[in-house]
């Protein structure tokens, strides 16, 4: 099995500005060279058969990628309507600033099988293709944020992959993400 980093995801887990909210003391090429010569602990089937997480113990500095919502942490909440690319319409956003959660434990990259990456107009030589990066405390998958649910319904056109709305799913999605955000210095 080849992996292979997808631009898209590029852009988001190795910006330009290093961010410390992205993938740390690691290189993109050292990145993909770590995920094809380890096998990951466990593989969590995704939300669609072209879809698995390869769960591995973070070997980076990398941290946590959501942090609870507590009574003492609520008024750090912000919000926004931004969009991923330019060719995607904004949507509200939240995300905690002026905290730092601890250094994740896992690294759990987000692959798409060859086949939907070039459905979304992506083609790739590898069997996969890396379109995300979960940094989680547990082995275990952090729910798609509601808006990710809706975009993949609403097609390819829109930034999404075409997978049906899965009603349940999204409730899950909402149970979590009322009391979790993501986080930015």
């Amino acid at each position: 099995m080849s992996i292979v980093l997808t631009e898209f995801a590029r852009a988001r887990l190795f910006p330009r500005d290093r961010r410390i909210t992205a993938i740390q003391d690691c290189a993109p090429e050292q990145f993909v060279e770590h995920l094809n010569a380890h096998p990951p602990l466990r593989v969590i089937a995704g939300y669609a058969p072209f879809c698995q997480l390869h769960v591995h113990r973070n070997w980076t500095s990398t941290r946590g990628s959501v942090v609870a919502i507590t009574e003492d942490n609520r008024h750090r909440l912000r919000s926004a309507y931004e969009a991923r690319t330019r060719d995607e319409l904004p949507v509200l956003v939240r995300w905690f600033e002026g905290i730092e959660p601890p250094v994740a434990n896992y690294l759990v990259p987000i692959l798409y099988s060859r086949e939907q990456m070039a459905k979304e107009g992506t083609p790739i030589e590898a069997d996969w293709g890396i379109v995300g990066c979960l940094y989680t405390m547990e082995p275990e998958e952090i729910p798609m944020v509601p808006i990710t649910l809706m975009r993949n319904a609403l097609g390819v056109d829109e930034g999404g992959s075409g997978v049906p709305l899965d009603r349940e799913a999204y409730r899950r999605s909402v149970e979590f993400w009322e009391r979790h955000a993501n986080w930015r210095p």
